[in-house]
């Protein structure tokens, strides 16, 4: 989906992950919230709001009534689905920005790398990056490395968490504390794999799926061909990659993702541009009672080990 601070009028719905989790955590179930004000909460636009409140109440998170939109037992439920903690910090000169936003994820520092990606995931969330850093026998860490942290900045953090082995601190930075908190939030729902929805594959995928339903499928898929990378999008929505376990991109499209969901064909063909140039990708279109509503696919990062082109069959996806 499409993270952004406002809407132009006339403009499409735009909202990401963070904002449904923003919302989740400004509803109630006992106080009503008007979408007037949940608008201003989420600082996008109403149209987007009212586009982000009918996604909710599908997967029976909300409900509405005279008195305003309250948040339902299921709701409450996908809200804690996500374990993590956040606070606003002053994080001084270790960040690039004026404003900080912390979060600790538990148990995550074996989905961290080097930090990059964590803070690419933050670009495209509206911070201008991220910091990483893992908690690793009693100090925080930056991955990669046996760098500790500041004696100062560790104190900062150890007073704010409760940190044990194997957390992950992310700090979100930005010129607002509304877009570091939105980068950091971002980066802490790709480590969790997004909000957790109660549903089942049949009638919530579409043409306008969003990484929240693809999520289930790709993983799966992903764990399937073995750990390589996979890549999924709906027709008319930007869609998700992840590679080792954990989604690197929840906003993503493809050049050979779009082929086969226009033409309805499998393809397997060295991609031309993007992420994974120069390597061999097999893509097939998701199908739904004869309609092609996205496309899904797979990198064969195999072929890099070996001297000749690693052939694999896909089946088209049918529902």
């Amino acid at each position: 989906m499409y993270p952004t601070t406002g809407r132009r009028p006339g403009s499409a719905a735009k909202f990401s992950d963070y904002h449904i989790w923003k919302a989740l955590m400004c509803l109630d179930r006992f106080i009503p919230v008007g979408r007037k004000r949940l608008s201003e909460q989420l600082n996008i636009g109403e149209g987007s709001t009212r586009t982000l409140l009918a996604l909710l109440e599908k997967y029976g998170c909300t409900f509405t009534n005279k008195t305003g939109i309250y948040l339902s037992e299921e709701g409450e439920k996908v809200r804690n689905s996500v374990v993590m903690e956040m606070a606003h910090l002053n994080i001084g000169s270790m960040t690039i920005s004026d404003y900080d936003c912390a979060v600790k994820v538990p148990h995550a520092s074996k989905r961290i790398k080097y930090g990059s990606e964590e803070s690419d995931v933050a670009l495209r969330n509206g911070a201008r990056g991220a910091t990483t850093l893992v908690f690793t026998n009693g100090k925080l860490r930056f991955p990669g490395t046996d760098q500790v942290v500041e004696e100062e900045i560790q104190d900062l953090f150890l007073k704010t968490f409760k940190l044990k082995e194997e957390d992950v601190i992310i700090i979100g930075t930005s010129n607002t504390p509304e877009n570091a908190e939105m980068g950091a939030i971002s980066v802490a729902l790709s480590l969790t794999g997004g909000l957790k929805f109660k549903k089942e594959l049949h009638g919530i995928l579409s043409s306008s799926s969003n990484t929240n339903e693809l999520i289930s499928l790709a993983f799966a898929i992903h764990e399937l061909v073995g750990g390589l990378p996979v890549c999924a999008k709906s027709k008319n929505n930007l869609g998700i990659r992840i590679e080792d376990g954990v989604v690197i991109d929840n906003a993503y499209s493809g050049a050979v993702l779009e082929e086969a969901i226009q033409t309805g064909k499998t393809f397997r063909k060295i991609a031309e541009s993007g992420p994974y140039k120069g390597i061999r990708v097999i893509v097939t279109p998701i199908d739904l009672d004869g309609t092609v509503i996205g496309a899904i696919g797979v990198v064969d990062l195999k072929e890099l080990f070996s001297s000749h082109l690693y052939d694999s069959y896909v089946m088209p996806i049918n529902k």
